[in-house]
């Protein structure tokens, strides 16, 4: 029994620590988040396959809240159960937590926007993001019909960026999928072993729904300010689809007119995130902090991430039972197909598009990925280098 506990708490440790290095190096965005996880779960550890990592993106694209934590915690509840994900969550994001809400107590007023540190950390984000696409393509789109999908995806993401074109067009390629590949076999895909039970999952689910219904009523019953908070906080991590981008305005909204912090203030904690690594839903944690202290950010970090939390633990129970299913399988292959072309589409915007304005920002791009994919140098190594090389060429150029 001893033994099994020491062999518990040390995946946990594993867990933890790989997560926290995580948080700290993964700058540039969710569809980078990705990149780094494919990057240190799939190819370094082998944690999970391609094809079990994809699907896993794939639902998670589904799932109202930010994509890539969920990808985190849905990790870990695969490597180690409930503790797995609080703690792949834990380890993920609290190095953001804790660094804004220092931001919104001493470093508010400063302008960080425009650093040279900052736009390096951007130009690493392409070369791992690019890393990451070639390798799930060539698992992911081997013939034609899938090529075709991703295409496919690609324009229909980039051409009409709302926030449900994603839905949209994961359950067109889901279709595609089981209308075109209907002479393949039944993949035999690896089997998602985790200690989640299906009580669970619905628990989970019910809790979500739960909360969502009933915070509302409470914050009229009663004028407690963290109440009132955790609503607002919890609703707009429930109510949000295409990543942290897309909730910026439903916080604004929630919190600015209200009067509970300043539109200058607002701005400010916006050009913090960008400057951390990390989920961007850990801006909650400046909001919560300006208008609480640190335990006012905690209050919020814990809200707007709990519905994440409550929808992946609630729906991967039932997942692998589904992607075992002949006619889900076939649909899953087009699914993925789409995966690529929608991380190829945010790729080029807002990744490519905000970091490559330069021939020498190319130039440095080209090196990071060569040290990244070639030289085999760990991402912490690349992400150092991507900060001091952006610092450097900022102050040559």
């Amino acid at each position: 029994m001893t033994e099994k506990k020491s062999v518990t708490f040390q995946l946990l440790l594993e867990i933890l620590m790989v997560s926290t290095r995580l948080g700290l190096t993964s700058f540039g965005g969710p569809v980078a988040h990705l990149g780094y996880f494919h990057e240190e779960y799939v190819r370094r550890r082998k944690w999970m396959d391609e094809e079990s990592y994809a699907d896993l993106v794939a639902l998670c694209q589904f799932l109202p809240g930010p994509a890539s934590s969920q990808v985190g915690i849905g990790v870990g509840l695969m490597r180690g159960g409930l503790l797995g994900g609080l703690f792949a969550f834990l380890g993920f994001t609290l190095p953001s937590v804790l660094a804004l809400i220092i931001f919104a107590i001493i470093l508010q007023g400063f302008d960080i926007g425009d650093a040279g540190w900052i736009h390096g950390l951007k130009i690493v984000a392409v070369a791992v993001v690019a890393h990451a696409i070639l390798g799930m393509a060539q698992k992911l789109t081997p013939d034609l019909p899938r090529k075709t999908i991703a295409l496919f995806a690609l324009a229909v993401t980039l051409l009409w960026q709302t926030a449900f074109t994603q839905i949209g067009v994961i359950i067109v390629a889901g279709i595609s999928g089981y209308v075109l590949f209907k002479s393949h076999a039944a993949v035999d895909a690896k089997r998602m072993s985790f200690s989640i039970s299906k009580g669970v999952g619905y628990v989970s689910l019910g809790l979500f729904f739960g909360l969502l219904i009933l915070l509302p009523i409470l914050r009229e019953a009663t004028s407690l300010n963290w109440v009132a908070m955790f609503d607002s906080f919890y609703r707009s991590g429930s109510l949000v689809f295409g990543g942290g981008h897309v909730v910026l305005p439903l916080l604004e909204r929630e919190f600015v007119p209200t009067g509970w912090l300043s539109e200058e203030a607002f701005l400010a904690g916006y050009g913090a995130a960008q400057a951390v690594p990390g989920p961007l839903f850990t801006f909650a944690a400046y909001i919560g902090a300006i208008i609480n202290g640190w335990q006012g950010g905690l209050l919020a970090t814990a809200a707007i991430f709990l519905p994440a939390f409550l929808l992946i633990l609630g729906t991967l129970p039932f997942w692998d039972a589904l992607r075992r299913n002949s006619n889900i399988s076939r649909a899953l292959m087009g699914v993925n197909a789409a995966v690529v072309g929608i991380l190829i589409a945010a790729f080029y915007h807002p990744i490519w598009t905000s970091s490559i304005l330069e021939p020498i920002d190319f130039v440095f791009a080209a090196v990071l990925f060569s040290m990244l994919v070639y030289w085999k140098l760990a991402p912490w190594i690349v992400v150092v280098t991507g900060a001091v090389g952006g610092l450097v060429l900022y102050m040559i150029f």
